[in-house]
């Protein structure tokens, strides 16, 4: 490893350090709360919407977030590792197919919207066999079939 590779992973230790940063990825909708300094005085504040790319790597990545706000649609680039950023949130996974999502730029209403990721995976923990017996629980012994009583035919109209 060169130097510039170990400083940068000094760097990316130090920045990280007491921050939880989730692993998630264009299409996901994130909850970035964002130190705001106005005056003498800082806040935190929230800005939710879809992450549409991420780009870099290492100290230097950035990824972007595109949200509506009254009616007009607003994209902001945060570097991951920022002290700017006070935290990261994951609100829910999208199901999409591209790396950039920069065709969303055009789409409005119900056009613009990602489908949620199903997870599939409910228990990751438990073995194959434990999973198996949670979601299929002891059969229960069938009672004997009984055959319905005869009706009797009805008269037919003439």
């Amino acid at each position: 490893m060169n130097l510039i590779q170990e400083l940068d992973k000094e760097q990316l230790t130090k920045l990280s350090a007491g921050k939880e940063i989730p692993d998630f990825s264009p299409g996901d909708t994130v909850l970035v709360n964002v130190k705001v300094v106005e005056g003498d005085k800082s806040r935190v504040q929230a800005y939710e919407g879809v992450c549409i790319g991420r780009s870099g790597s290492g100290l230097h990545e950035n990824f972007t977030v595109r949200k509506i706000s009254y009616g007009e649609g607003v994209e902001r680039v945060f570097p991951l590792y920022s002290p700017m950023i006070d935290s990261i949130t994951l609100v829910r996974r999208g199901k999409v197919r591209r790396a950039k999502l920069y065709y969303l730029r055009g789409l409005r209403g119900k056009s613009a919207r990602i489908t949620e990721k199903q997870d599939h995976h409910g228990n990751e923990g438990e073995a194959p066999a434990a999973k198996k017996a949670a979601s299929n629980p002891a059969p229960k012994a069938k009672p004997a079939a009984v055959k319905p009583a005869a009706t009797p035919k009805k008269a037919a109209k003439k």
